[in-house]
């Protein structure tokens, strides 16, 4: 299974905001998915290098008369949300619709929110799969609500309060990286993203140039941040931080782990350190054009999220080890952890045998069969014509 880039409104998106609200939308905004190539965690204010998907999540929308926004999803049949942009506030919404309420109330708090809106979600990109859906969602609404009454918010403003709309009203204490990946990456590159100060480089990223693919495989099993081992990591390397007295474990380097006793601590703070440099090496390698090369940093990354920072599950380390045996150059988990996919860089002439290779792997097991992904570097979001 291929991601699809969109390049214009899709017939469907305007239809099956028409059946749900009788009337036409006024336009369709897209943000992608996005896959972390290495580094993070982000909320420790390192760098990251992520790209953009051609998948992802689209919301068709059209004004109001009065101060409500209706949410309807595809993916969510019978369900429809009516929200009081006056009342709105965090812990009044819940499941999958508090991620766009969430925006409508970050928007509101920021004097971004215009009026009400009808809004109909659609998306062709796996939820829970660590391909950062909820970012998708957030920014894709966001979009739409500006749009709609043509306020014009930053890019990188719009971002921080799609975040805003996850931490605090969703309730998920995720980074900032997710959302400037899904409104600034440029199709052909990744983006070198200094999760501190929020500012990002391009950097090429072009597999098909040098006869490799990214496939992504897609484990099918599911995580969820808001389930407390995400935030029991956050909490650990905030601990670690403070009792090395800094603002973020961004600020440490490898004399500072023998300051602390902990040895769990000690082990997630050299994760930090190491993912840290490998971010910066791996983005030198694109600059210089060896995108092979890259494949030893994705592995040694894996390994590193996996006995370090132990946030890898067993599927994803059985698809990283069929992977390399199978031929590919590197692999490792991404997303937050826990559950979701496995990327992987190989030579385009063995994707087929991977595949085999892993699908194999997960059958000793008894394991659903994962999906797969190529996935090629992608445009941030955007209005569809």
């Amino acid at each position: 299974m291929a991601i699809r880039a969109r390049v214009r409104m899709n017939r469907a998106d305007g239809a099956w905001f028409t059946r749900r609200y009788g009337r036409e939308p006024e336009g369709a905004w897209f943000a992608p998915g996005r896959v972390n190539l290495i580094g993070g965690p982000d909320y420790n204010e390192v760098f990251v290098l992520p790209f953009a998907l051609g998948a992802g999540v689209t919301a068709a929308a059209a004004r109001r008369s009065d101060r409500r926004i209706a949410l309807v999803s595809r993916h969510v049949p019978g369900e429809r949300v009516l929200l009081d942009i006056d009342r709105l506030e965090p812990g009044s919404v819940s499941g999958w619709a508090a991620y766009p309420a969430g925006v409508a109330w970050a928007l509101g708090q920021a004097g971004y929110l215009a009026g009400g809106a009808d809004v109909a979600i659609d998306a062709d990109l796996p939820a829970g799969a660590g391909l950062s859906s909820s970012a998708a969602l957030e920014c894709a609404t966001a979009l739409a609500l500006t749009g709609l009454y043509q306020v014009p918010v930053p890019r990188r403003e719009l971002a921080a309060l799609a975040r805003r709309a996850e931490n605090e009203f969703a309730g998920v204490p995720t980074g900032i990286m997710d959302q400037i990946a899904a409104l600034l990456c440029r199709a052909g590159h990744a983006l070198l993203l200094d999760c501190r100060t929020g500012t990002g480089t391009a950097v090429p990223l072009d597999p098909a140039a040098a006869g490799l693919t990214l496939l992504i495989i897609d484990t099918r099993a599911r995580r969820a941040l808001a389930d407390g081992r995400y935030a029991e990591r956050r909490r650990a390397c905030e601990q670690a931080a403070s009792a090395l007295g800094v603002r973020s474990l961004r600020d440490i380097g490898e004399e500072d782990l023998a300051r602390l006793s902990d040895p769990s601590l000690r082990r997630l703070c050299g994760h930090v350190v190491a993912e840290n440099r490998r971010v910066l090496q791996a983005a030198d390698l694109l600059r210089a054009g060896d995108q092979a090369a890259v494949g030893a940093l994705l592995t040694a990354s894996h390994r590193s999220f996996r006995d370090q920072l132990g946030v890898s599950w067993p599927q994803a380390d059985e698809a990283v080890d069929a992977a390399l045996g199978a031929g590919a150059a590197g692999a490792r988990m991404t997303g937050g952890g826990f559950g979701g996919c496995v990327v992987a860089l190989a030579p385009a002439e063995h994707a087929t045998q991977i595949r085999a290779a892993v699908t194999g792997r997960f059958t000793e097991h008894l394991w659903p069969v994962p999906h797969y992904l190529d996935a090629v570097p992608s445009d941030g979001a955007r209005r569809l014509d």
